[in-house]
């Protein structure tokens, strides 16, 4: 017992120093990056451990590009696999910090506020050799460090609020910034004292280029029969995935139709088999970046209700039933849905967490816009009438301005 645990505490000391010097190295790697990049102006971008506080941020970062060519684009972001995942291919560099959300319990505070001060302290070293010349905050966690260092040394900053209602983040930072941009009218009154500029929420350069031909091709579909879109975001959502395999019986009955269902990597087998054994014709993701194609292709969406997908869907112009996100003791999906059900452009359904209670709630509604097309067009076209498609150029226009360039 006494080898064991002599063992174990050598084991954990090896592996904090493993840590430790990983870090250095990644430091120094960094700035040593940067200082041969001096020359060039540099966009950071503050935010991720989800694509939906991500994706905003790099169709800004796209769209800035092509307005100035010299730009740099660097990712202040987190340690998630997400964040990598995002900006690898796109050629971005990552950044990962090591402050993480604010937590409840106060036993947790202490910890907070040392990986807090690290990351402020890492930011402050980062900036000091190479400083920004525009840095754009996207919410969450991540943002913090990044726009608080920024708007103490003066230089540039705005943030992105795509929720209804802005999170603890984003509160917080806007008093900080020179400008906030919004995704809804309604949100405008939520940033007292700052200039709050309504612009949309951008989307992947991928949503304006486009066409149902290329999806039906790519997603091997079926062009005669209708599709129904299903999504949890980009990890999925257990709740909607097991509510869908209460529904297999309506959808073995309506064979005019065909889904695309993106069910995460937990829930991607449960929910291919229980499709093949019910003879459905399914299309399974566990996770996509033809989210584009994906969307184009359908007549009707049931999805989350992150602020993300619904700019996609609204861009889009599609009929969509949404389940808001149940935890969030704020219920900021909830508040976004409820903007499109308010312009009739949305059917909402609470989650329950329970799947007979959730296909119970769902089978109705889905039932009903399944069958009627012409109510499927008309939410169509309200949600068309709430969708940006020019979200990424307006915010990236403003950022040069900011910037001066």
């Amino acid at each position: 017992m006494v080898r064991f645990q002599v063992r174990s505490l050598i084991a954990n000391l090896a592996a904090r120093i493993g840590s430790r010097m990983r870090q250095r190295f990644l430091f120094v790697n960094i700035v040593t990056l940067m200082a041969r990049n001096k020359n060039r102006p540099w966009f950071v971008i503050a935010g991720g451990g989800t694509g939906g506080h991500l994706y905003p941020g790099l169709a800004v970062a796209h769209a800035l590009v092509q307005l100035e060519p010299r730009f740099e684009v660097s990712v202040f972001g987190t340690t998630r696999p997400i964040d990598q995942q995002l900006t690898g291919p796109r050629g971005y560099e990552l950044i990962q910090q090591e402050v993480r959300a604010f937590p409840r319990s106060p036993l947790e505070w202490p910890k907070f506020l040392l990986t807090w001060r690290r990351s402020l302290d890492r930011v402050r070293r980062i900036f000091a050799e190479r400083p920004p010349a525009i840095v754009l905050g996207l919410g969450g966690y991540a943002a913090g460090p990044p726009v608080t260092v920024a708007a103490k040394q003066g230089l540039p900053c705005a943030l992105f609020n795509p929720d209804a209602i802005p999170g603890r983040a984003n509160r917080n930072l806007a008093p900080k910034v020179q400008r906030v941009f919004v995704q809804w009218d309604e949100t405008r009154r939520e940033f007292e004292g700052a200039m709050a500029t309504v612009t949309g929420c951008p989307i992947r350069p991928g949503f304006l280029t486009v066409t149902r031909k290329d999806a039906i091709a790519t997603l091997k579909l079926d062009q005669d029969k209708h599709t129904l879109l299903i999504t949890g975001a980009s990890q999925g959502a257990a709740s909607i995935n097991a509510a869908m395999i209460e529904l297999i019986d309506l959808f073995r009955a309506n064979t005019e139709w065909q889904l695309i269902h993106l069910t995460g990597s937990q829930d991607f087998e449960t929910c291919r088999d229980a499709y093949k054994d019910a003879g459905v014709d399914a299309r399974l993701l566990s996770y996509t970046e033809q989210m584009p194609l994906c969307m184009i292709a359908a007549d009707l969406v049931i999805s989350r209700a992150g602020a993300s997908t619904l700019a996609e869907i609204t861009a889009m112009g599609k009929p969509s039933i949404l389940m808001p996100y149940p935890f969030d003791k704020k219920q900021h999906q909830k508040a976004n849905a409820e903007i499109l059900v308010k312009h009739r452009a949305a059917e909402l359904v609470e989650d329950a967490n329970n799947a007979q209670d959730n296909a119970h709630r769902l089978r109705p509604v889905l039932s009903s816009l399944m069958e009627s097309p012409p109510r499927r067009e008309r939410m169509a076209k309200a949600a068309a009438a709430l969708g940006r498609t020019d979200a990424a150029d307006v915010i990236a226009a403003n950022l040069l301005e900011m910037a001066r360039f």
